[in-house]
């Protein structure tokens, strides 16, 4: 091998080990090297995003004047053969974002330098799969009734049925029109009342939209209550499971020494709104006694000028169904969201779907359990802010002689949450939690500015390492290592991204950072 071909081999060899950096800035120690070809791109990422759009970047060895992408549909091993599906070039922007993919697909992509006088580059390889298309507008309250819904999508986009699917009602199928395709719209009824279904717009196998929707309250089913009722009167007096169904207005429980006053619920009950657009503020606490059940949904609950006392309140020693609060607003209570100080027996307490926000936590710690068993905690797709600063976020003290306690309980979830400025406090952490066995899982969570948090997830020795994955911290201490606190874990997984948020002193946590929306980290409504 003569010098010549010995140094450009050796050249060859560096530029496939060398990491480069982007074509705007190039490493000055190879500007001085004229080669007769230029180097492939390297480092090729696809992420595609928005289901059926794809975000190419890469680095680059050389200064191409540009460069050309092609992309052939349903190749999975990157034969690369035939005419392209998709050709550009002239690329000069890195990265570079192609739209409107077809959905549900395999593609293969391919790219190379380019630039005058000099020899192409060979070409870099790789692959992504595009997400289920959607072209479903979204669901309005205008479409539903408590037996139907109109689905309304791209008008002209063909399709020919829409599947629905609900799991606790008989699946649907219909056959889309001429005329609905033409209108981009179809009416389906012979629907369960209060019933969540997962609608999909097919074209063969192929599917163009996915959406969930939940049909509306069917008052011949269910009690209405108006501002002009005794509502108070209503809930402490209801049968055994009857459903409330609260028309819009404020609704404040009488006044007791001067506070707003507390509702005591004795039945398995329902509390719902008739207009999920224009929902009910039920001013008042909540006391459950007698082994009440209680389920809540699209309602705004609100604890300004109560008695100091925390949202829900767990008053007798006895076993309890489900608290179950879901897409609902909690904010302005005194001491916190629930309190257990009593040998009560839960079989779960879950929030899905809720913004929680000034709860100022004096006396109280957010969730709060001192002498009672829950046996599944589950807090999700949720937005916790301004709350609990000085105080924990999560409290679960040790009773467990006092019961009989299953195995895997209790199980604690927090799963893509926002999380911003709670225990914020060198004496407090998220997880003060002492109930033997605890089994406590933390994934995808938003967790910000808790900089002077000094116990990070907790110092007690009988808090079990969660299950983490997925997780971002932004201005916090000792959440994924020690800052000088004394922490007992950490999440060494997690990330520390700025995740750009749109307005949090105003409660609008929309994240900017592409990763952050990419991975789809906290409360699914932000990103």
């Amino acid at each position: 091998m003569n010098i010549f071909k010995k140094i450009s081999y050796i050249l060859g060899i560096g530029a496939v080990m060398f990491t480069a950096a982007s074509c705007s800035d190039p490493d000055d120690e190879l500007t001085s090297v004229e080669y007769s070809r230029l180097f492939s791109p390297t480092g090729l990422e696809a992420r595609v995003q928005n289901r059926t759009n794809v975000r190419l970047s890469w680095e680059c060895l050389s200064t191409p004047d540009s460069y050309t992408i092609e992309l052939f549909a349903n190749d999975a091993d990157m034969a690369c053969e035939g005419t392209a599906d998709l050709s550009y070039t002239g690329v000069t922007e890195n990265p570079y974002t192609i739209s409107g993919l077809e959905g549900e697909t395999i593609y293969s992509i391919r790219i190379k330098s380019v630039a005058e006088g000099q020899t192409d580059s060979k070409w870099t390889t790789t692959t992504f799969e595009t997400g289920t298309e959607q072209i479903f507008e979204s669901v309005t309250e205008d479409d539903l009734t408590y037996n139907s819904v109109t689905l309304r999508w791209t008008a002209g986009a063909t399709a020919t049925t829409i599947e629905l699917t609900s799991e606790t009602a008989e699946s649907v199928s219909h056959t889309v029109t001429s005329e609905e395709i033409a209108a981009g719209a179809a009416t389906i009824e012979g629907l369960d009342s209060e019933t969540t279904y997962t609608a999909k717009l097919m074209n063969g196998t192929k599917t163009r939209g996915t959406i969930s929707f939940t049909t509306l309250i069917d008052l011949d089913g269910a009690t209405p209550v108006t501002t002009d009722d005794n509502f108070a009167e209503l809930l402490a007096t209801a049968e055994e499971g009857t459903t409330f169904a609260f028309y819009p207005g404020t609704y404040t429980a009488p006044l007791s020494e001067g506070n707003v006053g507390s509702i005591t619920i004795s039945k398995s009950i329902s509390i719902k709104a008739v207009r999920p657009s224009d929902r009910p503020i039920i001013n008042a606490c909540f006391d459950l006694t007698d082994g009440a059940s209680l389920t809540m949904s699209q309602l705004v609950l609100s604890g300004e000028g109560t008695d100091g006392s925390q949202a829900f309140e767990f008053e007798t020693a006895t076993t309890y169904g489900s608290l179950n609060i879901d897409d609902c607003e909690i904010y302005g209570y005194t001491k916190g969201f629930y309190y257990v100080n009593t040998a009560a027996e839960i079989d779960d307490i879950t929030i899905n779907n809720c913004l929680i926000h000034d709860i100022e936590c004096d006396g109280g710690d957010l969730f709060d359990c001192r002498s009672g068993y829950i046996k599944a905690l589950n807090i999700t797709n949720s937005t916790i802010w301004n709350s609990c600063i000085k105080r924990d976020f999560i409290r679960y003290d040790d009773a467990s002689a006092n019961f009989t306690v299953a195995d895997g309980t209790p199980s604690i979830t927090v799963d893509h949450c926002t999380i911003d400025g709670v225990s914020n406090n060198a004496s407090r952490r998220l997880l003060y939690v002492r109930f033997a066995g605890n089994a406590i899982t933390f994934t995808n969570n938003m967790v910000s500015n808790m900089s002077s948090c000094g116990y990070g997830f907790s110092n007690q020795a009988k808090t079990n390492a969660p299950t983490f994955s997925g997780n971002n911290y932004y201005n916090t201490a000792n959440l994924v290592s020690s800052d000088g606190g004394s922490a007992k874990f950490y999440d060494t997984t997690g990330t520390t991204l700025n995740p750009g948020y749109a307005d949090a002193t105003n409660g609008d946590f929309t994240l900017s950072n592409e990763d952050l929306i990419y991975y789809e980290v906290g409360d699914p409504r932000w990103y």
